[in-house]
């Protein structure tokens, strides 16, 4: 049977379909679970959350991830359906860095240019780089086993999809603990924690995925 012919076959099965759906549905919500109790178990909110929820920098923190977790979110959804078509879906994943690039140039714009070193670096990329792949762990792996329900087309992009979808809902959490809010910053140091979790989703994907 031709690759073609097992893909129709496979995207005309009813039972593919309806089981893909709700367990990607309690995979999300699992590993916001998992990611949450972690995170509040392990560090919590920063000190000041109180008056950093009434800065601009802050809040837009959240923007940023949110969106990020729910178009990569909405993209895990249709990626394990053999067949379906994630052109128009795919465009969304590029919210989340337009918003931050667009921020990011604003930043630039009202503050001194010998501060955006300074912004740009902060103080916790370590962290940064750090506990948003740790807390990515809960819901990557919770993505992987749901998409395994299903059959998706390439492996390592479907991993690689849950592993951007993992790192949003970690990275919501973070930034709530995060001191360091110019977009500057998250600019710089946010992408490079999702990159590594991207990384593993792709290499776990080709692995776990394979049909």
């Amino acid at each position: 049977m031709k690759t073609d012919d097992l893909i129709n076959l496979l995207a005309q099965d009813v039972p593919v379909r309806t089981r893909i759906g709700p367990a990607l549905t309690l995979a999300a919500i699992g590993g916001i679970l998992i990611s949450g109790a972690v995170f509040f178990a392990a560090i919590g909110f920063r000190a000041d959350i109180g008056s950093a929820m009434e800065t601009v920098r802050f809040l837009f923190k959240f923007v940023v991830t949110i969106a990020l977790a729910v178009t990569a979110s909405a993209v895990v959804f249709r990626i394990g359906r053999p067949g379906v078509s994630l052109r128009s879906w795919g465009w969304t994943l590029l919210a989340a860095p337009l918003l931050l690039a667009v921020a990011a140039i604003i930043e630039m714009m009202v503050m001194p240019a010998d501060s955006w070193g300074t912004r740009m670096m902060g103080h916790n990329a370590r962290f940064c780089l750090t506990i948003i792949p740790l807390l990515s762990i809960g819901p990557l792996a919770c993505f992987l086993f749901a998409l395994r329900q299903g059959a998706p087309e390439k492996p390592g992009v479907a991993g690689a999809v849950a592993g951007l979808a993992a790192s949003g809902i970690a990275a919501t959490f973070y930034a709530s603990n995060c001191t360091d809010d110019s977009p500057l910053f998250v600019l710089l140091w946010y992408p490079l924690a999702i990159a590594i979790v991207t990384a593993v989703g792709y290499v776990a994907g080709r692995c776990l995925l394979r049909w």
